[in-house]
């Protein structure tokens, strides 16, 4: 129901009386007639049944702005950074009716909530697509690769900001690193777990921080957001290494097995750890290698599952998988479920398996252990340390790889690129505080 006709309506701030209790918030509109629906200062929404409603006071009425769009123009005296916006909710503001957040509809007019960045570069915005990062593909991963390659031999570029959401962030983060070879520039993925509207968001200072590490000598390809809850500074974080931690909270992302590359201040920039530099001079050109065979598949191994759905990827048409394994190489190697006979099976049948540790922390090692030996016998891929999100991506690269340069894939062909250290997305030998 839409309150229309009354002195309060949809979008108004309003004080609701109920016989137990106030409530204060924004009016949003409701379609279940029964309920008043109220989004509160903690940005969480609220229904209220309208047989407990004594009063509705009217405390404040939208402001109503006339947004004036008009073509950016560059000021020709600033450095250049190009803007890659494709969605999240970086890119959204509050809908005043629903309650939930929608995209700005165009780039100008999301530009008026981020003054900051154009104070310190002339910011070319660039918009492939506009989508939330669930609805994401390979092909979308392809498309930002492309713009950020021709972004990249842009002499007059700086850098590259990519606006993301955060739920699948880390996955377009590591396809870039495998796409880009050779990164001559800062490439920046950034987003916000809070639209720019909410007093809480943490929009406005990781595109700051973004911008700031475009103009800085580190180069490859990078996540940068919030570090912690305060509006302290921002982290940039190896994109393939990087994994979001937290459903909602404004630090989310985490360095995985590494440090953080950065802390970005809004005056200063302190380097935590040693970092490829920006590339000038004839050698410096990013070439785009983005390759990906769709055809596989992420499994998460649970106790008691059965090994049948090796064969069910692989009578599907499937290349290969990447199994999430437990502890430093298992999964159940006896009994009714045991997988060693279905992984040799496939294995032998031409299917890539990559085993990469379910733990977050620390890596994999066949060699401990007796059923660690024996699984490692069935010709199954150990990746050491490094992150499933990053490996199911690396398994799709190597296999496009491969397929686009006509090298027959092999278990011998595809292991020696995926334990091959492209970039750095394993480390060779862990620290004692990864361990």
């Amino acid at each position: 129901m839409i309150f229309k006709g009354k002195n309060y309506d949809v979008g108004d701030k309003v004080l609701v009386k109920t016989f137990n209790d106030e409530t204060r918030g924004i009016l949003l509109e409701s379609y279940e007639q029964g309920v008043l629906l109220i989004k509160l200062e903690s940005g969480y929404n609220i229904g209220i049944d309208k047989s407990n409603i004594v009063e509705i006071k009217v405390l404040e009425k939208p402001e109503k702005k006339e947004v004036e769009e008009k073509p950016f123009e560059l000021s020709h005296k600033k450095p250049i950074i190009d803007l890659i916006i494709t969605g999240g909710t970086i890119a959204s503001s509050l809908d005043s009716k629903t309650g939930g957040v929608k995209f700005l509809t165009t780039p100008e007019t999301f530009f008026k909530f981020y003054p900051e960045i154009f104070e310190v570069a002339d910011i070319r915005v660039i918009n492939p697509f506009m989508t939330w990062s669930e609805n994401m593909n390979f092909s979308h991963w392809k498309k930002i690769a492309k713009l950020a390659a021709k972004s990249l031999s842009d002499p007059n570029v700086k850098g590259v900001i990519v606006t993301h959401g955060t739920d699948f962030l880390h996955y377009t983060g590591s396809a870039l690193s495998f796409m880009l070879r050779n990164v001559t520039k800062p490439v920046v993925l950034t987003y916000s777990q809070k639209s720019i509207d909410r007093g809480s968001s943490d929009a406005e200072l990781n595109l700051y921080c973004a911008a700031k590490v475009c103009l800085s000598d580190i180069a490859g390809v990078m996540l940068v957001g919030h570090a912690n809850m305060n509006d302290e500074y921002c982290y940039a974080l190896q994109a393939n290494k990087a994994r979001k931690l937290h459903a909602s909270k404004r630090d989310a992302f985490k360095p995985v097995n590494t440090e953080p590359i950065a802390k970005i201040y809004r005056d200063k920039i302190e380097v935590m750890r040693n970092y490829d530099k920006r590339k000038t001079g004839k050698d410096a050109k990013t070439i785009l290698e983005d390759y990906f065979e769709d055809k596989i598949a992420l499994i998460k191994f649970y106790p008691g599952q059965s090994p049948d759905i090796l064969d069910y990827y692989f009578k599907l048409g499937y290349k290969g998988a990447v199994i999430e394994a437990a502890g430093m190489s298992n999964v159940t190697n006896e009994g009714e479920f045991n997988w060693l006979p279905a992984l040799k099976k496939v294995i032998d049948k031409g299917f890539i398996v990559c085993f990469a540790p379910q733990t977050i922390y620390g890596s994999l090692n066949p060699k401990p252990y007796e059923s660690g030996r024996r699984i490692e016998k069935t010709g199954v891929i150990y990746l050491k340390d490094m992150l499933c999100e990053t490996a199911f991506v690396k398994l799709g690269w190597v296999l496009g790889k491969l397929k686009e340069e006509k090298i027959k894939i092999t278990k011998e062909n595809v292991e020696k690129l995926m334990l091959k250290n492209i970039s750095g997305e394993f480390n060779e030998r862990l620290g004692e505080s990864f361990i």
